[in-house]
């Protein structure tokens, strides 16, 4: 009886993917749990293992088409089997589907680009067949276990007496795949052969790609490029946005000079206690957290005609990708400190670049903070993450004339912008919940070490 393999479920409000790539042929033989292909949502793109061992003996979805979750994309039969030629499969009806869970899609858009946000480890995807063994680990984790893999590597490394952490894996967001670790004992058997250092395998994993305009080669007088499931997924999320909120901006300018000289004094005594960079977005995120805690209506969501007020206030920051743009989530961020709102900045927008974010981490987000200011821009009006009710975008921190005490003085400075849907703040509660924004940055007191 062949083992149908089917497109997970990756959250609640994810209701299809796209196969990005096949990691194994038709006819190939393959082990449970090892990554049979890739997929991409409008939220994560990731490995999914095979749910059986067998032959794959059917390939149902191509590459680069989109199907509902739970739609059957392929067929794995047991030893023995023998896989269908391409065309035995010819004129196949429409992919068969499995009772297709309920799922609303979530219209999730922002516009301008930014990096950041939390620390946890890698979460196992939700309804990914095989997808709990994959991660799983015996006893309590080891290093070498928080690596990504797949048990039958974790199984190869045991026997053999591999560190992972050893191994700079070449699979999606650094996954140390079969092929990767059977290289490594075939190289470290050979005489004089250099065994990577930890260091550097972890850095070779997480290092991000520094990402370049994409060149265009025009064959004619236009080129007509399908745009990438991430692509597809914000140009629809962002129109959504657009249709469901009443759309309206403040701008604040607000004077960086304590925290300016305060991130001078300490940047370095910092990141040597901590192994951190001190960035301007920490000092952002914890100031919208005092704001949020007293004006909670900035925290809410709509629900039809009823305000949904959210205790937790989880900060998404927005990640600049190559292809596209991505939100990882700061959850409870009300409950942590200054360090542990650097840290879990850091480490979200790191595993965004490194491909490493869990469906969880991009979930469940009460309100968002997406910097263009990185990239020169003095301010933008960024759309509105559905289901949040605001945005706030961070301009460029430049020094500027200013006038202090009937004097010109230069002052570092930065125009803020929050988007705001004016069906549940007014724009009096806006304003004043941008004030305290200010007040907050102006006065930082706060210890950062």
């Amino acid at each position: 009886m062949p083992t149908n393999v089917i497109m997970p479920q990756m959250g609640e409000s994810i209701a299809e993917g796209t196969v990005t790539k096949w990691l194994k042929k038709l006819g190939e033989r393959i082990e449970r749990d090892e990554p049979l292909f890739e997929i991409s949502t409008d939220k994560v793109d990731a490995e999914i293992p095979s749910p059986a061992s067998g032959v794959l003996t059917k390939i149902l979805v191509k590459e680069n088409e989109t199907v509902e979750v739970n739609t059957v994309v392929a067929e794995i039969d047991g030893p023995g089997a023998r896989a269908e030629s391409p065309a035995a499969e010819k004129p196949r009806p429409r992919a068969e589907k499995v009772t297709p869970l309920a799922a609303r899609p979530e219209a999730a858009a922002l516009s301008v680009a930014p990096p950041l946000d939390q620390a946890s480890p890698v979460a196992q995807a939700n309804g990914a067949p095989g997808a709990a063994e994959a991660l799983r680990t015996e006893g309590a984790p080891t290093s070498a276990e928080k690596v990504r893999s797949s048990p039958l590597v974790r199984r190869i490394a045991r026997e053999n007496n591999v560190d992972l952490t050893r191994i700079a894996g070449s699979g999606l967001g650094g996954r140390v795949s079969k092929k990767d670790i059977l290289n490594y004992l075939a190289h470290a058997e050979a005489p004089g052969a250099a065994k990577p250092s930890v260091t550097e395998a972890v850095t070779a994993a997480a290092q991000p790609t520094p990402s370049a305009p994409p060149t265009m080669v025009f064959t004619g007088p236009t080129e007509v490029v399908p745009m990438t499931p991430m692509r597809r997924q914000i140009a629809e999320h962002m129109v959504a946005s657009k249709r469901a909120s009443a759309h309206v901006a403040t701008v604040f300018e607000v004077e960086m000079t304590r925290i300016f000289e305060f991130r001078a004094q300490q940047a370095a005594e910092f990141e040597r206690r901590h192994g951190l960079k001190l960035t301007y977005t920490p000092f952002f995120v914890r100031a919208c957290v005092e704001a949020l805690r007293a004006f909670p209506i900035v925290n809410s969501s709509v629900d039809a005609t009823s305000i949904v007020f959210r205790r937790a206030i989880n900060i998404g920051v927005a990640v600049a990708l190559e292809t596209g743009l991505i939100v990882p989530v700061l959850k409870h961020a009300d409950e942590k400190n200054f360090l542990g709102i650097a840290r879990g900045v850091s480490d979200l927008a790191e595993r965004a670049r490194a491909k490493r974010l869990s469906v969880e981490d991009v979930q469940g987000g009460t309100f968002t903070i997406t910097n263009p200011g990185i990239f020169g821009s003095l301010f933008g009006t960024p759309i509105i993450n559905q289901p949040q009710v605001a945005i706030l975008g961070v301009g460029t921190i430049e020094k500027r004339p200013v006038v202090r005490n009937d004097a010109i003085a230069i002052r570092p400075m930065v125009y803020l912008t929050l988007s705001f849907d004016h069906r549940t703040i007014d724009g009096a509660v806006a304003d004043q919940f941008m004030g305290r924004v200010k007040h907050a940055l102006e006065n930082w007191e706060e210890a950062v070490m």
